[in-house]
């Protein structure tokens, strides 16, 4: 039980000072990133579903509507 306490607390220190270092060199984490993605993504399926109802299962969704190189950016 106290190796797992002491992993999470290593692993949220790692990520602190991961925050602080990324801010150094001028990277900005988006913390709204997964917010924003989650509106659209519920867009893109609400969409593909009205498609998916209208035309027929020969419809093609794109589902990769999340982009991980948006989530810690450049300043």
């Amino acid at each position: 039980m106290f190796t797992i306490i002491k992993g999470i607390i290593w692993i949220a220190g790692i990520l602190a000072v991961s925050y602080f270092v990324l801010g150094y060199f001028g990277y900005q984490v988006n913390l709204n990133y997964f917010t924003d993605s989650k509106a659209r993504c519920e867009q893109a399926v609400s969409d593909c579903t009205n498609n998916v109802i209208h035309n027929g299962i020969d419809t093609k969704c794109n589902f990769n509507c999340v982009d991980p190189s948006l989530i810690i950016k450049k300043k």
